[in-house]
This record gives C-alpha cells, structure tokens and sequence, in this order.
C-alpha cells in the first residue's frame, strides 16, 4: 500500500482533479469574523481575524516504512471592547505551532499503523516558559477497502493547560464516483467536495478544534486562554496557474468562545463536547458567533502512489 494518503488525514485532503488524486502541500489561509456582540457587560463589538499556515510532507525511510511530517501554525486576534479590565487579555493575540511527525508502518493485507509524536507550543509570544510548551501523540490504523475507500481509527491526545484531552479519530478518504469525494479527521476536519472541471471544485467544509494558550506570568499571572470554535463553510476553489490554487469560503462559527482562565483551573480528564471534574469558572465575557469569511493560497501536487 504505497501511498502517502494517510498524511492527508493530518491536515485534510482536497481532490481537485477527475483523474488524479492530489494532496495541499502548502496552504496559507486569511480568516475574518465579521464584528459581533459580548454576552453581556460590555457594549462595543469583538471582532475575530487571523491566519492558518500549513506544511505536509514526507519520505521513505524504507519500502514499507515512511516519515511524516505536518507543521502548522495558527494565529487569532480578537479585537474587543476598550473597557475590558487591564488583568484581561485585550486585545487577544495568540499563536499555536503544532507540529505532528512520527512513522507510517505499512503492515500488509492494506493496513498501515500511524505512530505520530505532537508537541506545540501555545503561546500570547510574551515572557514564555515551560507553560508554554504542550505534549501529545496520535496514533491510528488504518484500511485500504478499495481504491475509492480508506478508513482508519484511533486517537489524538494533548496535555492542554486545562488538564488531558482525548479525542477519538475517524480518518476517512472516500471516492465517490467521478465527481464526488469525502475526507477528513473527524470529529476535527470534514470535507465534502464536488469537483466541477480540472480547474474549479466547490463543497461543505467542517474544521472543530479546542485549543489553550499560555498568556504569560507577568501580564496574567499564569493565565491560559482556551479557545473552541466549529466552523462550518461553503466554498469554491479555482486553480490560478500550475500548481497554484486560490480557495474562498463563507460560513459560521458554532459554539465560539474565548475564555480566560486561573493557571490553576483545571478539569480531571477531557472529551469532544464531554468534560470531567470541570469546575472552572471564566474570568472574561465572551462573545457571540458570527459570519467567517476565508480566504486561502494553495499549493497542489499530485500525490504519488
């Protein structure tokens, strides 16, 4: 089973052509949240802009064994209202690097085994220390049903500034027919795609993550930041020139929060959507979801078998 397909699964796969399957080596993304209303307290809007920079790569090391590698780097600002208190984070400037790097063993019989290593660093960029450095893994096995399905399943673990974090993972890569296909790492990306020509696709896109940030001893007394956010977009992509792709989309943010907590408010053991042991309580007031629109340059290639 020669393929790099189950590197797709680390950062989503697009296909954009009828006979070949290809895979985004490098994409860099622009993200707007159009201004919206706090909860409560305060009577000026947020306002939500970022970016999304992503790397996949990777090599044999062996006729069976590969190296992979996905690198990525996200960056949220939350623009807020000038009378948030000093002690808050105001505005909300924070960046993660996640690396994911590990083997991909092919075991025979169409399965393969994902050993993957994921240290991050999550940070505001002021006065970092140790806080601001995070472990995980991920591990997944993974099926070759076909040439139009693969399939894998396993878990993503993250020691995150609020305590262990598991999620259960569902890779999916699924052809269906000429013109229709389905990836993702579900329950964190999903995609599905329709691809009109050789030079133009549309579809559904689906990213859901939680992520923490250390905000720094100085400023916020060991204070993290724990953002969550579904994302749910409609989009179009047109191929520019070569392998240069242009992608827009159009959605919104489900269940968005930005919420600062104590450096010692923690939860006992962390699930998708399930929490133990949580007993925290948020030092700031959110704000309400809202229209995202991105905007995303991508580099295409097709993936070798």
């Amino acid at each position: 089973m020669k393929r790099i397909l189950i590197l797709l699964t680390l950062t989503g796969m697009t296909v954009t052509g009828f006979s070949q399957r290809t895979i985004d080596i490098l994409t860099w993304t622009g993200r707007y949240g159009l201004p919206q209303s706090y909860e409560e307290t305060y009577t000026e809007k947020a306002t939500e802009w970022g970016s999304i920079l992503s790397l996949t790569a990777g090599f044999n090391l062996a006729p069976k064994t590969m190296w992979a590698i996905s690198l990525n780097h996200f960056y949220f600002n939350v623009q807020g209202d000038p009378a948030i208190p000093a002690d808050l984070a105001n505005p909300i400037a924070v960046n993660g690097i996640i690396l994911r790097t590990g083997v991909i063993q092919q075991l025979g019989n169409d399965w393969a085994l994902q050993m993957l290593v994921a240290p991050r660093l999550m940070s505001d960029f002021r006065n970092m220390d140790g806080n601001s450095f995070q472990m995980g893994a991920v591990l997944t096995l993974e099926k070759k049903f076909s040439e139009r399905l693969f399939m894998g399943y396993g878990a993503m673990y993250n020691q995150e500034r609020f305590g262990p974090y598991l999620v259960p993972l569902v890779n999916l890569e699924w052809y269906i027919g000429t013109h229709w296909s389905i990836s993702g790492m579900l329950p964190v990306t999903a995609r599905i795609n329709y691809q009109v020509n050789d030079q133009f696709s549309v579809g559904f896109n689906h990213f859901g993550l939680i992520t923490t940030y250390y905000l720094g001893e100085d400023a916020y007394a060991g204070d993290y930041m724990e953002r969550q956010s579904i994302d749910l977009s409609l989009y179009a992509r047109h191929r520019l020139f070569s392998i240069v792709y242009l992608e827009a989309m159009a959605g919104r943010s489900f269940g968005r929060t930005y919420e600062q907590y104590a450096g010692d408010q923690k939860v006992t053991f962390a699930l998708p959507l399930v929490t133990f042991g949580d007993n925290r309580t948020p030092e700031n007031v959110t704000f309400a979801d809202g229209i995202l629109l991105n905007l995303k340059l991508v580099l295409n290639i097709v993936r070798p078998e």
